[in-house]
Protein backbone atom coordinates (compact mmCIF):
# COMPACT_ATOMS: atom_id res chain seq x y z
CA UNK A 1 0.00 0.00 0.00
CA UNK A 2 1.14 3.80 -0.05
CA UNK A 3 1.92 6.55 2.15
CA UNK A 4 1.34 9.34 -0.56
CA UNK A 5 -1.43 11.80 1.14
CA UNK A 6 -4.73 11.44 -0.65
CA UNK A 7 -5.38 14.85 -0.99
CA UNK A 8 -2.19 15.55 -2.98
CA UNK A 9 -2.72 12.10 -5.26
CA UNK A 10 -5.68 13.88 -6.26
CA UNK A 11 -4.60 17.02 -6.83
CA UNK A 12 -2.11 15.51 -8.95
CA UNK A 13 -4.14 13.51 -10.65
CA UNK A 14 -6.95 16.70 -11.61
CA UNK A 15 -3.90 18.40 -13.08
CA UNK A 16 -3.02 15.35 -15.10
CA UNK A 17 -6.28 15.48 -16.50
CA UNK A 18 -6.71 19.08 -16.93
CA UNK A 19 -2.98 19.00 -18.71
CA UNK A 20 -4.44 15.87 -21.00
CA UNK A 21 -7.80 17.63 -21.75
CA UNK A 22 -5.73 20.78 -22.45
CA UNK A 23 -3.42 18.69 -25.48
CA UNK A 24 -6.43 16.79 -26.81
CA UNK A 25 -8.63 19.83 -27.25
CA UNK A 26 -5.53 21.73 -28.83
CA UNK A 27 -5.73 18.47 -30.89
CA UNK A 28 -8.96 18.12 -31.91
CA UNK A 29 -9.02 22.15 -33.07
CA UNK A 30 -6.22 21.11 -35.60
CA UNK A 31 -7.97 18.46 -36.76
CA UNK A 32 -11.03 20.84 -36.97
CA UNK A 33 -8.70 23.62 -38.07
CA UNK A 34 -7.16 20.66 -41.47
CA UNK A 35 -11.39 19.71 -41.93
CA UNK A 36 -12.22 23.44 -42.58
CA UNK A 37 -9.26 24.25 -44.76
CA UNK A 38 -10.07 21.12 -46.99
CA UNK A 39 -6.82 19.69 -46.07
CA UNK A 40 -5.78 16.45 -47.43
CA UNK A 41 -7.22 13.96 -45.17
CA UNK A 42 -8.42 10.96 -46.85
CA UNK A 43 -10.71 10.13 -44.30
CA UNK A 44 -14.18 11.28 -43.10
CA UNK A 45 -13.48 10.57 -39.42
CA UNK A 46 -10.09 12.47 -38.56
CA UNK A 47 -8.13 12.03 -36.33
CA UNK A 48 -9.18 8.64 -36.86
CA UNK A 49 -10.10 6.46 -40.03
CA UNK A 50 -13.56 5.08 -40.51
CA UNK A 51 -16.51 7.09 -40.44
CA UNK A 52 -18.60 9.10 -37.72
CA UNK A 53 -21.78 7.68 -36.26
CA UNK A 54 -23.83 7.26 -33.81
CA UNK A 55 -24.56 3.92 -32.36
CA UNK A 56 -26.48 3.05 -29.02
CA UNK A 57 -27.96 -0.44 -28.21
CA UNK A 58 -28.39 -2.63 -25.85
CA UNK A 59 -25.22 -4.32 -25.94
CA UNK A 60 -23.45 -0.48 -24.62
CA UNK A 61 -24.52 -1.21 -21.51
CA UNK A 62 -21.92 -3.69 -20.92
CA UNK A 63 -18.67 -1.67 -21.14
CA UNK A 64 -20.05 0.51 -18.36
CA UNK A 65 -20.71 -2.94 -16.28
CA UNK A 66 -17.31 -3.92 -16.90
CA UNK A 67 -15.14 -0.37 -16.39
CA UNK A 68 -17.74 -0.38 -13.39
CA UNK A 69 -16.42 -3.62 -12.13
CA UNK A 70 -13.08 -2.85 -12.43
CA UNK A 71 -12.46 0.53 -11.23
CA UNK A 72 -14.83 -0.61 -8.46
CA UNK A 73 -12.44 -3.82 -7.30
CA UNK A 74 -9.02 -1.31 -7.70
CA UNK A 75 -11.06 1.16 -5.39
CA UNK A 76 -11.80 -1.52 -3.04
CA UNK A 77 -7.99 -2.39 -3.02
CA UNK A 78 -8.19 -6.10 -4.31
CA UNK A 79 -5.50 -5.08 -6.77
CA UNK A 80 -3.37 -4.92 -3.34
CA UNK A 81 -4.62 -7.64 -1.30
CA UNK A 82 -4.92 -10.48 -3.82
CA UNK A 83 -1.79 -12.71 -4.76
CA UNK A 84 -0.05 -11.76 -7.57
CA UNK A 85 -0.87 -14.47 -9.84
CA UNK A 86 -4.62 -13.54 -9.41
CA UNK A 87 -3.59 -9.64 -10.37
CA UNK A 88 -1.92 -10.44 -13.58
CA UNK A 89 -5.11 -12.83 -14.40
CA UNK A 90 -7.59 -10.56 -13.23
CA UNK A 91 -6.10 -7.53 -15.40
CA UNK A 92 -6.37 -9.86 -18.50
CA UNK A 93 -9.65 -11.53 -18.49
CA UNK A 94 -10.64 -7.73 -17.78
CA UNK A 95 -8.86 -5.83 -20.66
CA UNK A 96 -10.55 -9.31 -23.03
CA UNK A 97 -13.81 -8.27 -21.63
CA UNK A 98 -13.45 -4.53 -21.94
CA UNK A 99 -12.25 -4.92 -25.65
CA UNK A 100 -14.88 -7.31 -26.35
CA UNK A 101 -17.84 -4.96 -24.63
CA UNK A 102 -16.89 -2.17 -26.67
CA UNK A 103 -16.81 -4.01 -29.88
CA UNK A 104 -20.07 -5.27 -29.63
CA UNK A 105 -21.91 -2.04 -29.48
CA UNK A 106 -21.92 -2.51 -33.22
CA UNK A 107 -23.16 -6.50 -32.27
CA UNK A 108 -21.09 -9.11 -33.78
CA UNK A 109 -20.07 -7.67 -36.68
CA UNK A 110 -17.59 -5.09 -34.32
CA UNK A 111 -15.50 -8.37 -33.80
CA UNK A 112 -15.46 -9.42 -37.12
CA UNK A 113 -14.71 -6.12 -39.24
CA UNK A 114 -10.84 -7.00 -39.93
CA UNK A 115 -11.83 -10.42 -40.92
CA UNK A 116 -13.64 -9.18 -43.95
CA UNK A 117 -12.97 -9.96 -47.96
CA UNK A 118 -11.62 -6.79 -48.36
CA UNK A 119 -8.95 -7.44 -45.40
CA UNK A 120 -6.67 -10.07 -44.68
CA UNK A 121 -9.23 -12.96 -45.37
CA UNK A 122 -9.49 -12.00 -48.91
CA UNK A 123 -6.10 -13.10 -49.57
CA UNK A 124 -5.82 -16.40 -47.26
CA UNK A 125 -7.40 -18.07 -50.53
CA UNK A 126 -4.44 -16.70 -52.59
CA UNK A 127 -2.44 -19.60 -50.24
CA UNK A 128 -4.34 -22.36 -51.25
CA UNK A 129 -2.57 -25.34 -50.37
CA UNK A 130 0.86 -24.43 -51.04
CA UNK A 131 1.78 -21.24 -48.42
CA UNK A 132 5.85 -21.67 -49.43
CA UNK A 133 4.81 -20.71 -52.93
CA UNK A 134 2.41 -17.84 -51.61
CA UNK A 135 5.46 -17.02 -49.66
CA UNK A 136 7.85 -16.55 -52.64
CA UNK A 137 5.11 -14.67 -55.29
CA UNK A 138 4.31 -12.36 -52.11
CA UNK A 139 6.59 -9.09 -52.92
CA UNK A 140 6.13 -9.82 -57.04
CA UNK A 141 2.21 -10.15 -56.75
CA UNK A 142 1.94 -7.41 -54.08
CA UNK A 143 -0.59 -5.28 -56.36
CA UNK A 144 -3.21 -7.99 -56.23
CA UNK A 145 -3.50 -7.95 -52.05
CA UNK A 146 -5.60 -6.15 -50.24
CA UNK A 147 -4.50 -2.99 -49.15
CA UNK A 148 -4.26 -4.08 -45.74
CA UNK A 149 -1.83 -6.85 -46.91
CA UNK A 150 0.18 -4.34 -48.91
CA UNK A 151 0.55 -2.78 -46.08
CA UNK A 152 2.36 -5.88 -43.90
CA UNK A 153 4.65 -8.72 -44.35
CA UNK A 154 2.77 -12.28 -45.23
CA UNK A 155 2.29 -13.29 -41.34
CA UNK A 156 -0.97 -12.02 -40.25
CA UNK A 157 -2.47 -13.82 -43.95
CA UNK A 158 -0.25 -17.01 -43.10
CA UNK A 159 -1.42 -17.34 -39.67
CA UNK A 160 -4.90 -16.90 -40.55
CA UNK A 161 -4.27 -19.71 -42.65
CA UNK A 162 -3.08 -21.62 -40.52
CA UNK A 163 -5.89 -21.30 -38.22
CA UNK A 164 -8.44 -21.72 -40.70
CA UNK A 165 -7.07 -25.44 -41.72
CA UNK A 166 -7.21 -25.89 -38.39
CA UNK A 167 -10.91 -25.37 -38.35
CA UNK A 168 -11.68 -22.20 -36.75
CA UNK A 169 -13.51 -21.13 -40.51
CA UNK A 170 -16.48 -18.55 -37.90
CA UNK A 171 -15.38 -15.06 -38.42
CA UNK A 172 -16.99 -14.15 -35.05
CA UNK A 173 -14.77 -17.47 -33.69
CA UNK A 174 -12.07 -15.58 -35.17
CA UNK A 175 -12.33 -12.13 -33.94
CA UNK A 176 -12.24 -13.57 -30.30
CA UNK A 177 -9.10 -15.52 -30.81
CA UNK A 178 -7.74 -12.66 -32.19
CA UNK A 179 -9.30 -10.84 -29.37
CA UNK A 180 -7.60 -12.90 -26.60
CA UNK A 181 -4.44 -13.26 -28.06
CA UNK A 182 -4.30 -8.99 -28.09
CA UNK A 183 -5.00 -9.50 -24.66
CA UNK A 184 -2.34 -11.29 -23.42
CA UNK A 185 0.00 -8.51 -23.65
CA UNK A 186 -1.09 -7.49 -20.74
CA UNK A 187 0.18 -10.13 -17.84
CA UNK A 188 3.67 -9.88 -20.47
CA UNK A 189 3.42 -5.68 -19.84
CA UNK A 190 2.86 -6.61 -16.11
CA UNK A 191 5.21 -8.77 -15.79
CA UNK A 192 7.97 -6.26 -16.99
CA UNK A 193 6.78 -3.78 -15.46
CA UNK A 194 6.98 -5.86 -11.57
CA UNK A 195 10.47 -6.87 -13.18
CA UNK A 196 11.82 -3.23 -13.71
CA UNK A 197 10.06 -1.16 -10.86
CA UNK A 198 8.69 -3.25 -8.27
CA UNK A 199 5.29 -4.77 -7.74
CA UNK A 200 4.29 -1.80 -5.84
CA UNK A 201 4.39 -0.13 -9.41
CA UNK A 202 2.95 -3.15 -11.31
CA UNK A 203 -0.01 -3.42 -8.99
CA UNK A 204 -1.67 -0.14 -9.27
CA UNK A 205 -0.69 -0.35 -13.00
CA UNK A 206 -3.00 -3.12 -13.73
CA UNK A 207 -6.35 -1.08 -13.81
CA UNK A 208 -4.78 0.98 -16.47
CA UNK A 209 -4.04 -1.64 -18.54
CA UNK A 210 -7.31 -3.29 -17.99
CA UNK A 211 -9.29 -0.46 -18.87
CA UNK A 212 -7.06 1.34 -21.57
CA UNK A 213 -8.83 3.08 -24.48
CA UNK A 214 -7.12 1.63 -27.40
CA UNK A 215 -9.08 -1.62 -26.54
CA UNK A 216 -11.29 0.00 -29.00
CA UNK A 217 -9.09 -1.32 -31.95
CA UNK A 218 -7.85 -4.55 -30.31
CA UNK A 219 -10.83 -5.89 -31.00
CA UNK A 220 -10.86 -4.71 -34.41
CA UNK A 221 -7.07 -5.55 -35.37
CA UNK A 222 -4.28 -7.73 -36.57
CA UNK A 223 -1.92 -5.44 -34.89
CA UNK A 224 -3.40 -6.79 -31.16
CA UNK A 225 -1.53 -10.01 -32.29
CA UNK A 226 1.89 -8.14 -32.84
CA UNK A 227 1.15 -6.51 -29.44
CA UNK A 228 1.17 -9.29 -27.35
CA UNK A 229 4.16 -10.92 -29.95
CA UNK A 230 5.69 -7.18 -28.69
CA UNK A 231 5.27 -7.84 -25.20
CA UNK A 232 6.87 -10.83 -24.96
CA UNK A 233 9.79 -9.79 -26.94
CA UNK A 234 10.17 -7.06 -24.13
CA UNK A 235 9.67 -9.35 -21.04
CA UNK A 236 12.41 -11.97 -22.89
CA UNK A 237 14.86 -8.86 -22.88
CA UNK A 238 14.21 -7.67 -19.53
CA UNK A 239 14.39 -11.70 -18.23
CA UNK A 240 18.30 -11.81 -20.08
CA UNK A 241 19.28 -8.71 -18.11
CA UNK A 242 18.27 -10.64 -14.96
CA UNK A 243 20.49 -14.26 -15.98
CA UNK A 244 23.92 -14.31 -16.57
CA UNK A 245 26.30 -16.95 -18.50
CA UNK A 246 24.69 -18.69 -21.52
CA UNK A 247 21.04 -18.41 -19.46
CA UNK A 248 21.48 -14.47 -20.27
CA UNK A 249 22.49 -15.05 -23.77
CA UNK A 250 19.34 -17.62 -24.21
CA UNK A 251 16.71 -14.97 -23.07
CA UNK A 252 18.47 -12.87 -25.03
CA UNK A 253 18.32 -14.23 -28.47
CA UNK A 254 14.67 -15.46 -27.36
CA UNK A 255 13.96 -11.64 -27.49
CA UNK A 256 15.66 -11.21 -30.60
CA UNK A 257 13.80 -14.23 -31.88
CA UNK A 258 10.43 -12.77 -31.06
CA UNK A 259 11.17 -9.36 -32.08
CA UNK A 260 12.20 -10.90 -35.45
CA UNK A 261 8.83 -12.73 -35.99
CA UNK A 262 6.78 -9.47 -34.68
CA UNK A 263 8.64 -7.97 -38.12
CA UNK A 264 7.32 -10.77 -39.86
CA UNK A 265 3.66 -9.20 -38.90
CA UNK A 266 4.68 -5.59 -39.07
CA UNK A 267 7.25 -3.40 -40.51
CA UNK A 268 7.03 -0.88 -37.87
CA UNK A 269 7.35 -2.92 -34.67
CA UNK A 270 10.55 -3.60 -35.66
CA UNK A 271 11.53 0.20 -33.58
CA UNK A 272 9.84 -1.44 -30.71
CA UNK A 273 13.37 -3.12 -30.30
CA UNK A 274 14.85 0.31 -29.05
CA UNK A 275 13.40 -0.42 -25.90
CA UNK A 276 15.39 -3.91 -25.34
CA UNK A 277 18.88 -1.90 -26.82
CA UNK A 278 18.56 1.10 -23.95
CA UNK A 279 17.48 -1.34 -21.76
CA UNK A 280 20.83 -3.42 -21.69
CA UNK A 281 22.65 -0.25 -21.96
CA UNK A 282 20.86 1.18 -18.88
CA UNK A 283 21.40 -2.03 -16.81
CA UNK A 284 25.37 -2.18 -18.40
CA UNK A 285 24.48 -5.54 -19.96
CA UNK A 286 24.83 -3.92 -23.34
CA UNK A 287 26.99 -7.22 -24.55
CA UNK A 288 23.36 -8.93 -24.57
CA UNK A 289 22.56 -6.53 -27.62
CA UNK A 290 24.57 -8.94 -29.63
CA UNK A 291 22.93 -12.09 -28.58
CA UNK A 292 19.50 -10.11 -29.61
CA UNK A 293 20.09 -8.80 -32.62
CA UNK A 294 21.01 -12.67 -33.76
CA UNK A 295 18.02 -14.22 -32.78
CA UNK A 296 16.50 -11.21 -34.83
CA UNK A 297 18.28 -12.43 -37.90
CA UNK A 298 16.85 -16.01 -37.77
CA UNK A 299 13.26 -15.41 -38.35
CA UNK A 300 14.30 -12.64 -40.90
CA UNK A 301 17.08 -15.21 -43.34
CA UNK A 302 14.81 -17.83 -42.60
CA UNK A 303 11.63 -16.48 -44.46
CA UNK A 304 14.38 -14.97 -46.95
CA UNK A 305 15.39 -18.76 -47.64
CA UNK A 306 12.09 -19.64 -48.21
CA UNK A 307 11.29 -17.02 -50.65
CA UNK A 308 10.24 -13.50 -48.60
CA UNK A 309 13.27 -11.16 -48.65
CA UNK A 310 11.69 -8.53 -45.64
CA UNK A 311 13.86 -5.26 -47.18
CA UNK A 312 12.03 -6.47 -50.64
CA UNK A 313 8.37 -6.53 -48.76
CA UNK A 314 9.30 -3.34 -47.04
CA UNK A 315 10.39 -1.45 -50.15
CA UNK A 316 7.08 -2.74 -51.88
CA UNK A 317 5.34 -1.46 -49.20
CA UNK A 318 6.46 1.86 -48.83
CA UNK A 319 6.02 1.99 -53.02
CA UNK A 320 2.46 1.45 -52.21
CA UNK A 321 2.12 3.96 -49.64
CA UNK A 322 4.11 6.50 -51.74
CA UNK A 323 1.42 5.50 -54.52
CA UNK A 324 -1.76 4.98 -52.74
CA UNK A 325 -1.45 7.46 -49.55
CA UNK A 326 1.28 9.78 -49.67
CA UNK A 327 -0.92 11.84 -52.54
CA UNK A 328 -3.73 11.89 -50.38
CA UNK A 329 -2.86 12.41 -47.30
CA UNK A 330 -0.81 15.88 -45.89
CA UNK A 331 2.17 14.58 -43.92
CA UNK A 332 2.12 17.96 -41.97
CA UNK A 333 -1.70 18.07 -40.47
CA UNK A 334 -1.39 14.26 -40.44
CA UNK A 335 1.67 14.87 -38.00
CA UNK A 336 -0.32 16.75 -35.35
CA UNK A 337 -3.37 15.12 -36.07
CA UNK A 338 -1.88 11.72 -34.88
CA UNK A 339 -0.61 12.69 -31.97
CA UNK A 340 -4.38 13.72 -31.15
CA UNK A 341 -5.38 9.88 -31.78
CA UNK A 342 -2.17 9.09 -29.87
CA UNK A 343 -3.27 10.82 -26.26
CA UNK A 344 -7.30 9.86 -27.28
CA UNK A 345 -6.14 6.10 -27.75
CA UNK A 346 -3.78 6.03 -24.78
CA UNK A 347 -6.23 8.17 -22.33
CA UNK A 348 -5.43 10.58 -19.38
CA UNK A 349 -2.51 8.29 -17.99
CA UNK A 350 -0.34 9.30 -20.64
CA UNK A 351 -0.04 12.48 -19.55
CA UNK A 352 1.04 11.44 -16.13
CA UNK A 353 3.19 8.80 -17.77
CA UNK A 354 5.33 11.92 -19.93
CA UNK A 355 5.33 14.22 -16.72
CA UNK A 356 7.26 11.07 -14.88
CA UNK A 357 9.49 9.61 -17.20
CA UNK A 358 12.37 10.21 -15.11
CA UNK A 359 11.21 8.76 -12.15
CA UNK A 360 10.68 5.14 -13.08
CA UNK A 361 13.03 2.41 -14.00
CA UNK A 362 11.12 1.53 -16.63
CA UNK A 363 12.07 4.79 -18.94
CA UNK A 364 13.54 2.74 -21.75
CA UNK A 365 10.43 1.03 -22.47
CA UNK A 366 8.64 4.34 -22.90
CA UNK A 367 11.34 6.06 -24.17
CA UNK A 368 11.45 3.41 -27.08
CA UNK A 369 7.85 2.86 -27.67
CA UNK A 370 8.08 7.61 -27.73
CA UNK A 371 11.39 7.16 -29.93
CA UNK A 372 9.47 4.66 -32.57
CA UNK A 373 6.13 7.47 -32.78
CA UNK A 374 8.49 10.28 -32.56
CA UNK A 375 10.31 8.60 -36.35
CA UNK A 376 6.73 7.33 -37.78
CA UNK A 377 5.79 11.02 -37.20
CA UNK A 378 8.84 13.04 -38.39
CA UNK A 379 9.43 10.50 -41.52
CA UNK A 380 5.98 11.56 -42.55
CA UNK A 381 4.47 7.75 -42.06
CA UNK A 382 1.74 8.63 -39.89
CA UNK A 383 -1.11 9.39 -42.22
CA UNK A 384 -4.14 8.08 -40.25
CA UNK A 385 -4.46 4.52 -39.03
CA UNK A 386 -1.48 4.82 -35.63
CA UNK A 387 -4.74 4.27 -33.48
CA UNK A 388 -4.19 0.64 -34.28
CA UNK A 389 -0.42 0.60 -36.65
CA UNK A 390 0.70 2.00 -32.85
CA UNK A 391 -1.25 -0.51 -30.54
CA UNK A 392 2.44 -2.60 -29.93
CA UNK A 393 3.86 1.17 -28.55
CA UNK A 394 0.30 2.05 -26.69
CA UNK A 395 1.34 -0.05 -23.53
CA UNK A 396 4.55 1.36 -23.03
CA UNK A 397 3.94 4.85 -23.22
CA UNK A 398 1.73 5.04 -20.36
CA UNK A 399 4.17 2.98 -17.60
CA UNK A 400 5.45 6.04 -15.60
CA UNK A 401 1.92 6.79 -14.73
CA UNK A 402 2.21 4.49 -11.27
CA UNK A 403 5.81 6.18 -10.97
CA UNK A 404 6.57 8.07 -8.27
CA UNK A 405 6.36 11.69 -7.84
CA UNK A 406 10.20 12.00 -7.41
CA UNK A 407 13.01 9.64 -7.87
CA UNK A 408 13.17 6.71 -5.30
CA UNK A 409 9.61 8.20 -4.23
CA UNK A 410 6.70 6.85 -2.47
CA UNK A 411 4.56 4.40 -3.99
CA UNK A 412 1.47 6.19 -5.54
CA UNK A 413 -1.80 4.71 -5.91
CA UNK A 414 -3.87 3.33 -8.94
CA UNK A 415 -4.72 6.65 -11.01
CA UNK A 416 -8.25 5.71 -10.93
CA UNK A 417 -9.49 9.33 -12.07
CA UNK A 418 -7.40 9.31 -15.06
CA UNK A 419 -8.86 5.64 -15.76
CA UNK A 420 -12.17 6.44 -15.61
CA UNK A 421 -12.16 9.68 -17.60
CA UNK A 422 -9.83 7.45 -20.57
CA UNK A 423 -12.83 4.21 -20.02
CA UNK A 424 -15.79 7.48 -21.24
CA UNK A 425 -13.51 8.19 -23.52
CA UNK A 426 -13.11 4.54 -25.18
CA UNK A 427 -17.21 4.45 -24.80
CA UNK A 428 -17.93 7.85 -26.62
CA UNK A 429 -15.40 7.04 -29.47
CA UNK A 430 -16.90 3.30 -29.59
CA UNK A 431 -20.24 5.48 -29.94
CA UNK A 432 -19.91 7.86 -32.67
CA UNK A 433 -16.61 5.74 -34.35
CA UNK A 434 -16.95 3.31 -36.72
CA UNK A 435 -13.70 1.61 -37.88
CA UNK A 436 -12.63 0.09 -41.13
CA UNK A 437 -11.02 -2.84 -39.03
Amino acid sequence: MTTVDPLSTRNRERRDLFGWFVLVSIGLLATWLAVRAGARLGTASAPFLGRYRFELSPMSLLAPVVATAVLGAAWRGWIHRLPWWAVSAGATVAFFAWAVSLALVDGADGLTRSLTPDSYLGDVQEVGDDPLAYLRSFTDRSAEHTAATRGHPPAPVLVLWAVQRLGITDHLALGLLVTAVGALSVPMVLAAVRDMSGEAAARPYAPVLALAPYAVWTAVSMDAVVATIGAAMTLAGVRATRRHGWRAAAWAVLAGLLLGTAALFSYAVAWLGLSVVFLNFARRRAALNMFAGLGVLLPVLGAAKLGFAWTDGLGTAYADFAQRIEPHRSALWWGLISVCALLLAAGPPIYASLRKVRNTPGWPFLVGASGAVLFSVGAGLARGGVEHAWLPYFPWLTIAAVAPERPAGDPVPAPLTLVAVGALSAMVIEAVLSTPW
